[in-house]
Order: structure tokens, then C-alpha cells, then sequence
């Protein structure tokens, strides 16, 4: 399997129901009272964040899910944690709604914003760069999904198309994406690694397949 440089593989894979999952994520912030817990969800583009959360959403009624591609549309693929903190992070810290537009959606006259409520039970932040150091007093738990970079590469292709305008989106974000990576070891700090897609026999719709966290280890040289 073709990982990130730096990006140890997982070791000790299980098959746990996705309630068991939310449960061991639950447990690693049992002191949090009123306010949502603050859940991250990181891999990289293709590796299925997106669907990750929305079982998760599924099992847990009263949650709700904040993609930060919508923090970053229009503005930059990662210089976005400061916009996420101060309108976001830190009213759900202090017990409060959100209801934000951030200023891209304004200057191109994107509707509608980014509206969390109040009593939501846990708050799903999904998006690649999401565990990392600027981010961490904000977050309760976390999640990385790793899966073959190869294989993520294929699903962006099959899912955002093979057009030489993507094509060169999906360069420039890598260039940005893999030093980016590489500094916040991402896996390290997990409180649970996902594996995306799956490589050992489970049902799909109630199950997933974790690890616990990987240590860091030196970047591979260059070729």
C-alpha cells in the first residue's frame, strides 16, 4: 500500500459495528457538558471522509456535519484554520448556534451559510487538514482514514472527472497537500484510524474496520 511519506501503515485491525465506533470516540472526552463534542475526520482528498461522516450522522440522530470544503471554497486548500476556530469552533465551545457565511460565499453571492444548532450532541468536522496542531484544543476526538493513495487518486478521478481543468486543480492541491500532511502527521494524533476502503471482510452497512493510532516515523528519502 502506497501511503503518505512519513505516513506509517496501521496495525491491528478489528471489525467493530459503527455504534461501538461512535462509543470508543465518545469515550476519549467523557468530561464534555454543555456544549457538542468536536469530532475531526482527516485523509486525504478521495479517501471518503464525506461518507465516513454521514454514517456516522446516521447513528448519532442529533449531530450535525461541518465540511470544510465549504470554509475553503473560494479561499485556499488549507490556510483555513483561523476562519474555522473564530466563527465556528469556538461558539460551539461556548454552547452557541452557528449561523455563518463565510466572505467567499458573500463576494461570489453564494446562498444560504453554515448553520450549526445549539444542541446538537456532536459535531462532525470533516475535511482533509483537520487534525492538526492549530486545531487541536478544539477538537475531542478524531478520526484519520487510511487507504492507498494510489486507489484515492482513482476515486477523485471517477468522482470529479478527468478534464485537464481538474487534472491541474488536483496538482496545485497536491503540491500543497502532501508538505502539509507530512509536517502535521495527522495519523499520530488520531484517536482512531478508519481504513478506507476496507480490506478485511465486514458488512459495509453497520460495521467499520479500525486501528489505533500510528507513530511518526522519517519521511522516506527521495527517489
Amino acid at each position: 500500500m502506497r501511503l503518505h511519506p512519513g505516513e506509517t501503515e496501521a496495525a491491528g485491525w478489528r471489525v467493530v459495528t459503527v455504534l461501538a465506533a461512535v462509543q470508543q470516540l465518545r469515550d476519549s472526552s467523557p468530561e464534555i457538558i454543555g456544549r457538542p463534542r468536536v469530532i475531526a475526520i482527516d485523509g486525504r482528498g478521495g479517501a471518503g471522509k464525506t461518507t465516513l461522516a454521514k454514517r456516522l450522522r446516521e447513528v448519532v440522530t442529533n449531530s450535525a456535519i461541518v465540511h470544510t470544503d465549504d470554509i475553503a471554497w473560494n479561499h485556499a486548500y488549507f490556510d483555513w484554520g483561523s476562519v474555522l476556530v473564530e466563527n465556528i469552533l469556538r461558539p460551539l465551545h461556548r454552547g452557541e448556534a452557528v449561523n455563518f457565511r463565510p466572505d467567499a460565499w458573500i463576494t461570489h453571492d453564494r446562498p444560504g451559510s453554515i448553520t450549526i444548532p445549539a444542541d446538537a450532541d456532536v459535531i462532525w468536522v470533516e475535511g482533509t487538514g483537520t487534525i492538526r496542531e492549530e486545531l487541536a484544543p478544539w477538537l475531542d476526538a478524531s478520526v484519520w482514514i487510511q487507504g492507498d493513495l494510489d486507489g484515492q487518486e482513482r476515486l477523485l478521478v471517477i468522482r470529479d472527472g478527468d478534464s485537464p481543468e481538474q487534472l491541474e486543480h488536483v496538482a496545485r492541491w497536491l503540491l500543497e497537500e502532501l508538505p502539509f500532511i507530512l509536517r502535521e502527521q495527522p495519523w499520530a494524533r488520531a484517536t482512531m484510524i478508519v481504513a478506507g476502503p476496507p480490506h478485511i471482510d465486514h458488512d459495509p452497512a453497520t460495521e467499520l474496520v479500525v486501528a489505533p493510532p500510528t507513530t511518526p516515523r522519517l519521511a522516506d528519502p527521495p527517489a
